[in-house]
Parts: C-alpha cells; sequence; structure tokens
C-alpha cells in the first residue's frame, strides 16, 4: 500500500518520531511520541485528512513517550508497548533517571506488543521483533513491504543504544542486534530514535560496536 512517511527530531534531547500516512484509507501510524511532537502530528493528520488510529512506542524511556498522553488525547490512538516496558509509562516521573522540568502524564496501553507479532493496523502492517537490552521490552517494528525497520535505542548510525541505565544490558542488547537486526537483508533502511537513518547493510560492515570488525570485549 501506498504511503508517506514524516520523520521530525524533537523534544530536550532530540528525539526521532516517525509518522507513517497512507492516504488510500486516510489512516495513520505513529512511532514514538517525544516531548514537542504534538503540533507537528497534527499538523500532518490535518494535510492529508487522515486519522491516527495507533501510536507504537520502541521502548518507554521518558524522551520517547513525554507527548504519549496528549496525542492520545488529541486523536484517540491506541498505544501499543512490549509488557516488560509499561512500568514506565503507567508510572513516567517515577523513571525519568534525573529529574526533568516539566511533567509527563501517566498513559494506560490498549494493547501489549509480543515477539513476533505481526500487526495489521488498518491497512498498515507491521512485524514486531522484541530486541530487549537498551530496555527490558524494547521492540523494533519491520515493515517488510516498504524495508525499512524502526528501531527505537537499539541501534543508531554507527552506535548502539546506552546500556547503563536501568534495564539496560550491553550482551542482550548486542544479541538483540546480531539476531534479530542483522538477519535482516542489507537493503532495509534503519530508522532511530535519535540521528541520522542508516541501513543493515551500512552497520553490519562499519558499525563500531556490531559491525564486522566490532571488537566486542
Amino acid at each position: 500500500m501506498q504511503s508517506h512517511m514524516y520523520s521530525l527530531s524533537a523534544g530536550p534531547v532530540a528525539t526521532n518520531v516517525f509518522l507513517v500516512v497512507y492516504p488510500e484509507i486516510k489512516s495513520a501510524v505513529c512511532i514514538d511520541a517525544p516531548a514537542d511532537s504534538l503540533g507537528w502530528v497534527l499538523e500532518i493528520l490535518k494535510k492529508h485528512d487522515c486519522t491516527l488510529h495507533h501510536l507504537l512506542l520502541t521502548h518507554t524511556h521518558w524522551d520517547h513517550t513525554a507527548d504519549a498522553a496528549p496525542i492520545v488525547r488529541a486523536t484517540g490512538a491506541a498505544v501499543s508497548v512490549h509488557p516488560d516496558d509499561v512500568y514506565r509509562l503507567v508510572d513516567p516521573m517515577q523513571h525519568t533517571i534525573w529529574p526533568l522540568p516539566f511533567e509527563i502524564e501517566p498513559v494506560v496501553p490498549d494493547h501489549m506488543l509480543s515477539d513476533n507479532q505481526d500487526l495489521d493496523l488498518q491497512g498498515a502492517t507491521f512485524h514486531v521483533i522484541h530486541t530487549p537490552g537498551h530496555t527490558e521490552g524494547g521492540v523494533c517494528f519491520i515493515d517488510h513491504e516498504h524495508h525499512r525497520v524502526f528501531v527505537g535505542d537499539t541501534l543508531f548510525a554507527g552506535s548502539i543504544g546506552r546500556t547503563d541505565l536501568p534495564g539496560g544490558d550491553l550482551h542482550t542488547l548486542l544479541k538483540s542486534i546480531h539476531e534479530r537486526l542483522f538477519v535482516l537483508s542489507d537493503d532495509y533502511v534503519v530508522l532511530p530514535g535519535h540521528g541520522p537513518t542508516t541501513t543493515v547493510g551500512e552497520e553490519r560492515v562499519s558499525n563500531p560496536y556490531v559491525g564486522e570488525n566490532a571488537n566486542e570485549n
């Protein structure tokens, strides 16, 4: 199905939000919800005269969820998250790691994601893979039709997600990347939670942490 994908870097730590619009069915899917992204989301929805049915969360660190409640309130979107990451979503201010100068509203998720789940979202199809290591319930969303994968903070262009925060584990993250992401073909576009896009092939070869010449010790 034809789609238009938009991205914005928003919030205090420049977190990427992705909005995929399907004009034929006037539906949209949002991946992650950083602070200061609500207005941008609503603007694109209005431009395409479409409805946001689903908000998919790659994980629940505050910089990816700060605008989740406002987006849900404005659009009625259903929130999906892995069960191992729910605790931050429903009690965000207790798990910010450091004090924030603003409040984040709690959100009760509508759907629990599971590994190898196929999501059929009003015509859009995403395959869910559980990729813990950055957080316990981190997931990636694979769009096989368009050869792209939304990876959150699992993998970056030339880097990997932090593992020094609560719920992080380096060995687990490396295993997730090697066994779940690097099984995709080289041409899959990697859409991370921070920084520029890359490809599976580029990271498989040159990533200093998980690439072919990486030193994992």
